[in-house]
């Protein structure tokens, strides 16, 4: 994208090393931004180089959670990897290019934290994706941003206009440099749902995922620890600063350890070796 235009802040084929990776749905109360958060520090805490740009300069929940953190370094003294990170202004012409060019320079990976709601930085931080990762919660509702169902029989009818909107980015992208975005599709939140609902949005999700091609993997659950966690911005992989873990903690961070390895981002010793 131009200082004045909608096209890309950056020619991505010039910075190959950093593998950028976009938390995007157009829905709120997905765990979108907790999810992003611990996939920064748990890339950071490998010895990855990360930075993070908050595009939601609203709410700004990924910005405020590392502010939280790095306050938390300074007023207890401990040893937390912090990666750099921004906000944006809202605007698609706005600060985002800028942001963009510096923060894929000297960085392995880039993770960028949308808003909930449709957003024109948004579609071109979507598009610039290696890595298109939307989170959200087993339930119809959740399940009609990406596809629309038969009321009766649950079958899928057809994309919706965000399906399409990401399968245009990637056709795109294609064209630009032959390369892809893997779009990943989060469930999170699923051990607290009735098991009929789970299993209907679970076939709506395999009928979907065949006609798009987006991967489906399980998420993070719905658990008190992720919001207590935020005042301090501490994430479950802070282990040390818990002192006593409980089995809720124990199994929590399980699940962070199994949705890290699903999205099969980069090893950290390939980035920095490209």
């Amino acid at each position: 994208m131009s200082e004045t235009g909608t096209e890309a802040p950056h020619d991505r084929t010039q910075v190959p090393r950093t593998h950028v990776i976009v938390f995007a749905n157009e829905k709120g109360g997905t765990g979108k931004s907790t999810t992003a958060v611990h996939v920064a520090i748990g890339l950071a805490s490998k010895g990855a180089r990360v930075a993070c740009i908050d595009l939601d300069h609203r709410q700004r929940t990924l910005g405020r959670y590392l502010d939280n953190r790095a306050a938390t370094v300074t007023r207890a003294a401990i040893d937390l990897v912090v990666p750099v990170h921004a906000t944006g202004d809202g605007r698609a012409d706005g600060v985002f290019p800028s942001l963009y060019r510096d923060f894929t320079d000297g960085y392995d990976f880039l993770v960028i934290d949308t808003p909930g709601r449709d957003d024109p930085a948004a579609r071109i931080a979507a598009a610039l994706a290696d890595t298109l990762v939307t989170p959200m919660n087993d339930s119809f509702v959740d399940f009609d941003l990406i596809g629309q169902v038969d009321p009766e029989t649950y079958k899928v009818v057809r994309p919706s206009f965000y399906s399409e909107l990401i399968w245009d980015a990637r056709k795109a992208r294609a064209r630009e440099d032959g390369t892809t975005i893997d779009w990943v599709v989060l469930r999170n939140r699923l051990q607290y749902l009735e098991a009929r609902n789970m299993r209907r949005v679970s076939e709506a999700l395999d009928q979907l995922a065949r006609r798009v091609g987006f991967r489906i993997i399980p998420g993070l659950g719905e658990r008190v620890i992720y919001r207590e966690l935020f005042p301090k911005g501490l994430t479950l992989l802070d282990a040390k600063e818990f002192g006593g873990m409980g089995l809720s903690h124990v199994a929590a961070r399980q699940e962070l350890r199994e949705m890290m390895a699903a999205l099969a981002l980069p090893d950290v010793g390939a980035t920095q070796a490209a």
